[in-house]
């Protein structure tokens, strides 16, 4: 019972510390809004959001306005109209990412059993949507093409149907990993500056003479700084992603809450560990860099594991990260309960404890050192 009294005023006096530092802080509120916020609503890699289009109709034909009205938002901003004498003007002025040639008679064509073509010019200067946005354009045509005028039937027919996030908006997974991310970051960094400004403060030394184990001092640097990631993680799924972003988020939120807390003991744990091999603020913020990036991108939400060399996928099922990262789109999209989750989130919990012990032994001997 001395050791739990010891464990949470220690804690408290975290708190209180990081009630004081005003930049820990404001860190704190950009973490888990603009950063959330701003990729989310943002371009996201590997998809048309708001692209610029014109069309050219020479066509004029009931399905040369069928095809350009079906170039909508939030992919394509609205079709410009443009005669074919403007289309060079069009793409050397840049206006324009994508302008749509029909040619005359192309719906008579079509109808004949000819094969006519429509011409689109990309402007390839951007390049976050040039090509893909060609391949929007090309799937959205031939769909429309196909039911007009069928060439030969299939023998198997793909029918996808998408439970959850029907239109397939990154945007909204993109908000749950940028959550991930700015954890993963505030849990090393805030256990490791609170273990090197006791140091830099000479308050670590104070600590010492009083009897007050390792083990103990640990326990309450990892419990207050744990409350407030977590206590931030909530408020920004329920204000920003739900709130402001308008995630509809299928899972359990205390749930969640409660596999970030398992993550909390492994990531604090890692932060801990660097502090011990760091002598000061800035050396630890170098040495955490070479750590929380790998742990952040390499992790399965920024680029899937099933891309990489397997080699390098069995070496990530140390991370603790990759756990986190599967067991959160798991409960948060897809409302998986713990019955089916339970082996990834021991898995997590087995990983936070050889940190731990590691990162004790190290601190351990850090202070008697």
């Amino acid at each position: 019972m001395q050791r739990l009294r010891h464990i949470f005023r220690l804690g408290l006096k975290e708190l209180t510390s990081l009630r004081h530092d005003s930049v820990l802080v404001l860190f704190l509120l950009y973490a888990f809004t603009v950063a959330v916020y701003m990729p989310s609503k943002g371009s996201v890699v590997g998809e048309v959001r708001n692209a610029s289009v014109a069309f050219v109709d020479e066509d004029d034909s009931a399905l040369s306005r069928r095809l350009a009205e079906l170039l909508r938002a939030p992919e394509f901003q609205k079709v410009h109209y443009l005669r074919a004498s403007q289309m060079d003007d069009a793409l050397d002025s840049g206006r324009y990412t994508f302008v749509i040639d029909v040619p005359p008679h192309f719906h008579r064509d079509l109808l004949a059993g000819l094969k006519p073509q429509i011409q689109v010019n990309v402007d390839a200067t951007a390049m976050s949507q040039a090509f893909i946005g060609a391949g929007y354009i090309q799937s959205i045509f031939n769909r429309e093409l196909q039911a007009l005028a069928p060439q030969q039937a299939s023998p198997l027919q793909l029918v996808s149907r998408v439970l959850y996030n029907s239109n397939t908006n990154g945007g909204w997974f993109m908000a749950v990993i940028q959550i991930v991310i700015q954890i993963t970051i505030l849990a090393i960094l805030l256990t490791g500056t609170a273990i090197l400004r006791e140091r830099e403060h000479g308050t670590l030394e104070h600590l010492l003479v009083l009897p007050l184990t390792a083990l103990e001092i640990m326990l309450a640097k990892l419990w207050s700084n744990a409350l407030v990631v977590v206590l931030c993680t909530w408020a920004s799924l329920e204000w920003v992603i739900r709130g402001l972003i308008g995630v509809p988020l299928a899972g359990s939120t205390a749930f969640f809450l409660l596999i970030t807390a398992c993550y909390l003991f492994a990531a604090t744990s890692i932060g801990i560990f660097l502090a011990t091999l760091a002598r000061s603020i800035p050396q630890f913020g170098l040495l955490s860099i070479p750590v929380i990036m790998p742990m952040v991108l390499l992790a399965g939400g920024v680029t899937p594991l099933d891309s990489m060399p397997h080699w390098l996928q069995n070496v990530l099922q140390l991370s603790p990260t990759t756990h986190y990262v599967n067991l959160s789109t798991a409960v948060l999209f897809r409302d998986a309960g713990p019955q089916l989750v339970w082996v990834e989130l021991l898995e997590l919990l087995a990983i936070g404890a050889a940190f731990f012990g590691l990162a004790l032994a190290r601190f351990r001997r850090t202070m008697t050192g």
